[in-house]
């Protein structure tokens, strides 16, 4: 264990502990846009910085999401230096989404209302956050970034429809701006953002559209489960366990 001080607060931490966790564990709010707990760190957004301070005096500022603790270090989340820095740093981003909640709502937290350039009405913050759930969580790396400097995107390669997406909609379910999203219409599922559309299959007992069969047959693969529990929709499934409950309480 290495005893850092975050904050004033003294506390115990596990040694390559990020500045993250170190401060959750103290009940310090640490803004955050890219990060997920189930996903590797990237430290794309640069909404998490914190200034270490070391026994010898020198600074730098860092990412709290992906800097470890090697050594006892003092960390300081909301000095004059780094409320400066993340103020900028959200200014650029409700810039770039100036109608995104999500940023929105983290930038009047740091105090940023409104910003002082040119607003582009994007809701994409290149935060990486799609394209790790789909290669770490779903293994399909179906997205990724695209072009560079200003141009740099997330997209699919050649820019159609790719043969690793399956339609699961795990991208829509991480992305803290909205931008994808997913749209189902009567048996069909779209995720415009990646030029993607699936046929849907129907729960085999009330008709409802379940999912696309390429995300069902990734489940299959992952989950072991009898055959004709795969073609029922939640409801369904709800159902048939309750009265399988029912009956074995009957026995």
């Amino acid at each position: 264990m290495i005893q850092v001080t975050i904050d004033g607060i003294k506390l115990q931490v596990e040694e390559k502990s990020t500045v993250l966790d170190a401060a959750r564990k103290a009940g310090i709010w640490i803004p955050t846009l890219c990060h997920h707990d189930a996903l590797s760190t990237y430290g794309a957004c640069r909404t998490c910085l914190v200034e270490v301070v070391y026994d010898d005096g020198w600074r730098r500022l860092v990412t709290a999401c992906n800097f470890p603790i090697e050594a006892p270090v003092s960390i300081e989340t909301a000095n004059e230096k780094v409320t400066k820095h993340r103020k900028m740093v959200m200014e650029l981003l409700l810039a770039r989404c100036p109608n995104s909640p999500a940023v929105k709502e983290v930038a009047a937290r740091v105090g940023v209302t409104e910003p002082r350039f040119a607003k582009e009405d994007d809701y994409c913050i290149l935060c990486g956050l799609c394209t790790r759930v789909c290669e770490e969580a779903i293994g399909r790396s179906a997205i990724g970034f695209t072009s560079r400097g200003i141009d740099e995107a997330v997209d699919t390669p050649f820019l159609a429809q790719s043969d690793a997406c399956i339609g699961c909609g795990a991208c829509a379910f991480v992305c803290p701006t909205g931008i994808i999203y997913v749209e189902d219409q009567g048996m069909t599922r779209r995720i415009k953002k990646w030029h993607a559309e699936f046929d849907l299959v129907s729960c085999t007992e009330c008709g409802k559209p379940i999912t696309t069969r390429q995300h069902l047959e990734y489940l299959k693969k992952k989950i072991s489960l009898p055959a004709y529990i795969w073609e029922l929709c939640p409801d369904c499934k709800k159902k048939f366990y309750a009265q399988r409950a029912v009956l074995v309480g009957h026995m």
